[in-house]
């Protein structure tokens, strides 16, 4: 049954997602309402629920949970946050919209998952839809239903390019599989329609002198799937030019390939004598080049929570990305020998 008032969400994490998605649900969607914030930041959050009517401030996530103006979570605080959350969300019959990861450990994600299924026997669906916002965005969507068409026949290989500007000092090169790689094996597993079965991982010698201490920069990522289909990842989280993600699939009767720059194209005159200078911007960050994927996002959770559905990326889906990320991370010791992911049997409520 569709629900008539405004959907009451908590905002659980007020950082910069959580709080970016504060201004989305507030100015940017339809159906929904803050009413409640809650973050261990006290200031922050008491500031930020004063700027909104009716929206209550909180410390402890659970309180925000008991507040009876609350129908629905947005979970945006920091991955080991979010187990105790989503337990909590899933034995009150909460719907949640959880960022990646959804939790940062395999093991904690199947607990979630075997939590969800004991829940859906009580309310009836699944809760939980996962932040994978690129299964959102115009072009993914079209790569998709083009193979899901088969319009240029069988899809038989896919090739990403993942680049960001810049990393910050502290990361590592296990974060390039777990908080970057992560969302090319969410669309590897979505556009293929099957699971990733190995991973082997390539790094550069010497690594980029734009990396911080201990960074391999570039790598390049290799997955196998179920079926036999091969893909691999340029993974660049140092290339100083801008932030620069495609994906291209190679098919039986053609290819297909998204993510080439798009906006004006400028012709500008040579300076200093030297040559002059054909092209487009560069996005510099995820933010800007996924905003109205991450509208979109929202906008479908808030539709189906409405509704009383569930839909998009499931808890499934954020345990078995993570298992491929923890095989991803043995995978970089491994000096390109293959890592095998190792995942439990798939409930029915997935299938």
């Amino acid at each position: 049954m569709q629900q008539s008032a405004p959907l009451g969400v908590a905002v659980i994490g007020t950082g910069r997602m959580g709080g970016d998605h504060v201004r989305r649900i507030e100015r940017a969607i339809s159906g929904a309402r803050v009413a409640a914030v809650a973050d261990i930041d006290e200031d922050r959050v008491k500031a930020l629920a004063a700027g909104i009517d009716g929206c209550a401030a909180y410390t402890d996530p659970e309180a925000a949970l008991a507040d009876p103006a609350v129908d629905a979570l947005l979970v945006a605080s920091s991955g080991p946050a979010h187990e105790a959350v989503l337990l909590a969300a899933l034995e009150r019959g909460m719907p949640v919209l959880c960022e990646k990861p959804m939790t940062p450990e395999s093991s904690a994600a199947l607990r979630v998952v075997e939590a969800e299924v004991r829940a859906a026997e009580r309310f009836g669906r699944r809760l939980i839809q996962v932040g994978f916002m690129r299964r959102y965005d115009r072009d993914y969507q079209s790569l998709k239903r083009r193979l899901d068409e088969g319009r240029y026949g069988r899809p038989l290989m896919l090739h990403h390019q993942h680049r960001n500007p810049s990393s910050p000092p502290f990361f590592t090169s296990a974060m390039t599989i777990q908080d970057s790689v992560v969302h090319e094996i969410d669309v590897t597993r979505w556009l293929l329609d099957e699971e990733i079965t190995g991973v082997r991982v390539l790094r550069t010698s010497p690594s980029s002198a734009r990396a911080p201490e201990g960074l391999t920069d570039p790598q390049l990522v290799l997955f196998e799937t179920a079926g036999g289909r091969l893909v691999d990842t340029e993974i660049f989280v140092n290339c100083g030019f801008g932030y620069q993600v495609r994906c291209e699939a190679v098919c039986e009767s053609g290819t297909a390939r998204i993510g080439d720059d798009r906006g004006v194209v400028a012709n500008l005159p040579a300076g200093g004598g030297g040559a002059g200078f054909h092209g487009v911007d560069v996005v510099p960050g995820f933010e800007e080049r996924f905003e109205e994927a991450y509208d979109r996002e929202v906008q479908a959770w808030v539709d189906a929570v409405r509704r009383g559905e569930a839909v998009g990326p499931s808890a499934w889906d954020g345990y078995a990305a993570q298992a491929v990320c923890e095989a991803g991370v043995r995978a970089q010791g491994l000096g390109g020998d293959r890592a095998a992911v190792e995942l439990a049997e798939r409930p029915g409520l997935y299938a």
